[in-house]
């Protein structure tokens, strides 16, 4: 499955202030990388894929639209899918700026 291109615009706009933003095709999705870390992404399937503090996994996971993010079966702390089916604008920037906070809160690779 390709990515959601009308999601990813929307992302586009969302991270178009920030500074150090790069697009990048990761996972079948297309990631937004800030001074080199991944944030946030369209992805490839569907919804967002969302990087966060890893300390706040169990708490956004509560979140209904939240799932965990699964690479070779393993859930990873600081990573989630996030189902964005019908989500407002307003509520796809609070997403985005979970991921986005966190690759700025990162030392610049």
């Amino acid at each position: 499955m390709a990515y959601d291109e009308d999601l990813a615009e929307r992302l586009r706009e969302i991270v178009a202030g920030e500074r150090g933003v790069t697009e990048k095709k990761m996972f079948g999705g297309l990631a937004f990388l800030i001074n080199g870390h991944m944030s946030v992404s369209a992805s490839g399937k569907g919804g967002l894929m969302l990087r966060c503090d890893p300390e706040r996994t169990d708490e956004l996971l509560a979140r209904p639209e939240a799932k965990p993010f699964e690479m070779r079966g393993r859930s990873m702390d600081g990573w989630l899918r996030v189902e964005t089916d019908g989500m407002s604008d307003k509520a796809l920037r609070d997403w985005a700026r979970l991921g986005i906070d966190y690759a700025n809160s990162l030392p610049p690779k």
